[in-house]
């Protein structure tokens, strides 16, 4: 079953560090951009926040689903979201980023209509304040996605 989507003006904190654990970084985009929410059950169990980052062009951040409710669809549902909404505000590119470490984001995001476009060096390393882990690799580039939107 799809969860219900809609508009959040306070995106859960916890939800916002699962995805980007430099709160540094959040407090810059998180008052800049729409945030959106996926319910389940009366409680949000994921979260986006569609960002505008030139003319014609936004990029999805901070995009986490909670552990538990990982591996049920809801990523996607979010991203499916994500795409139509860009697309109904006339955007015509949509961007996303993660980690050099996530292949399962990658997959997902490719999946989706995603595709590499480009790797930014060491962007975790200059722009976090400590280093960051994940499954057993540190994380060093920020891979970037994108796809035109018609």
């Amino acid at each position: 079953m799809e969860p219900e989507i809609r508009r959040c003006t306070a995106p859960p904190h916890e939800l916002l560090l699962l995805a980007d654990e430099n709160e540094e970084s959040v407090a810059d985009y998180v008052d800049r951009g729409e945030c959106y929410a996926a319910l389940a059950d009366g409680e949000i169990v994921g979260e986006y926040i569609l960002l505008r980052t030139r003319p014609f062009t936004a990029e999805v951040v901070s995009l986490a689903v909670a552990p538990a409710r990982q591996r049920q669809g809801i990523g996607s549902a979010l991203l499916r979201h994500a795409i139509r909404t860009a697309r109904e505000a006339g955007v015509r590119r949509l961007e996303i980023g993660t980690g050099d470490s996530g292949a399962g984001q990658i997959a997902l995001y490719e999946r989706m209509g995603f595709v590499r476009c480009g790797i930014d060096r060491d962007y975790f390393r200059k722009y976090y304040p400590a280093p960051i882990v994940e499954n057993g690799v540190e994380l060093r580039d920020m891979v970037r996605l994108g796809m035109e939107l018609r």
